[in-house]
């Protein structure tokens, strides 16, 4: 399978992926007093245990069998434990991490020096989460669909099976400074922290689709300008733009804007975490997807934080200075 069309598999499968989970944890969980536990539980498994499970796929070099085996617990989980919202929430949460680590080391190794598949690889799953939470909480049931994309994951993984093998890695070498690996992280950090307050009057009907519009082509444009004009100039620009947009965030299309120009950056945290760690393609995307839980933590716990324009502008020009001192020209 060429390089395109399987970085376009694994990004439908992402989508799909997000969608059955999102769908199953408000269709079964939501109405339950244990919500706030299934929440922490699914965040920890889908997040956190990816930095673990991508050094699994680093040692074993098995990143289709992790696309295949998650995908039949996240149809598992969605389709037989509908009573256990707990249970439901671990099994969907680790069948999450396993096919994120499997796709995104897939998508890594087959890119080497890219950012512009990255972004097209991960940005599908925030049109997933949106129409699987409208389904969820509606109640609509998904039998079919969910059977005939468990289905259409299993033949993914079938025809990755016969592709290249990516060349043996090199041992593990720190090629960047541990400060820039900080200061990615705490981008990461920032920008999950910062997307949870994305909460704006006018995120409503058209505007609210508008809003996931920009998250999906933000993450895919920003990786692709970041291979075509630099990922620092990328960085710089789009950032800059966001903390404009954000001031005047009041207004629907300036709010829209600043989400499109605020998300760009998220392909080239993980192309330049890659580059630091080049043995370690898996462990690199795990490390930045522990740092999008601990950024849902806060939150969660019930900090009040202000979701102003101001603040989230404030944030933006924060992440700024922290994304610079982490890019670093490519190996």
């Amino acid at each position: 399978m060429r390089k395109s069309g399987m970085t376009a598999a694994c990004a439908a499968g992402h989508f799909f992926i997000d969608f059955l989970c999102a769908w199953a944890l408000f269709r079964f969980c939501r109405p339950t007093d244990a919500w706030a536990e299934v929440m922490l539980y699914y965040n920890f498994c889908a997040f956190a245990l990816q930095m673990p499970l991508g050094l699994l796929a680093d040692r074993f070099r098995q990143d289709r069998s992790f696309m295949v085996l998650g995908s039949l617990l996240v149809g598992f989980a969605c389709l037989g434990l509908g009573k256990a919202p707990l249970g439901l929430a671990v099994v969907a949460g680790v069948g999450n991490a396993l096919y994120h680590v499997g796709g995104g080391v897939a998508v890594l190794h087959a890119y080497a020096s890219k950012a512009g598949p990255l972004g097209f690889f991960v940005s599908p799953g925030a049109f997933g989460i949106f129409f699987g939470t409208l389904l969820g909480k509606a109640g609509t049931d998904i039998l079919a669909p969910s059977l005939i994309g468990l289905a259409a994951c299993l033949v993914l993984g079938w025809l990755l099976r016969g592709a290249d093998k990516p060349a043996a890695m090199d041992p593990f070498r720190l090629d960047a400074p541990l400060l820039a690996l900080i200061c990615l992280f705490l981008v990461v950090w920032l920008r999950s922290l910062l997307g949870i307050l994305f909460v704006f009057p006018w995120k409503t009907g058209a505007w609210s689709v508008a809003a996931v519009c920009a998250v999906v082509l933000g993450k895919t444009a920003g990786g692709y300008l970041g291979d075509r004009l630099g990922m620092k100039w990328v960085s710089v620009g789009s950032l800059g733009l966001a903390v404009l947009g954000f001031l005047f965030s009041g207004s629907p299309l300036c709010g829209v804007l600043a989400i499109f120009f605020f998300n760009m950056t998220m392909p080239l945290t993980l192309r330049a975490a890659a580059d630091a760690l080049p043995g370690m393609k898996g462990f690199s995307f795990g490390l930045l997807t522990f740092a999008l839980f601990l950024g849902f933590l806060p939150v969660w716990a019930g900090a009040a934080l202000p979701s102003a324009g101001w603040f989230l502008a404030l944030g933006a020009a924060l992440s700024l200075g922290l994304l610079l001192p982490g890019l670093r020209r490519k190996p």
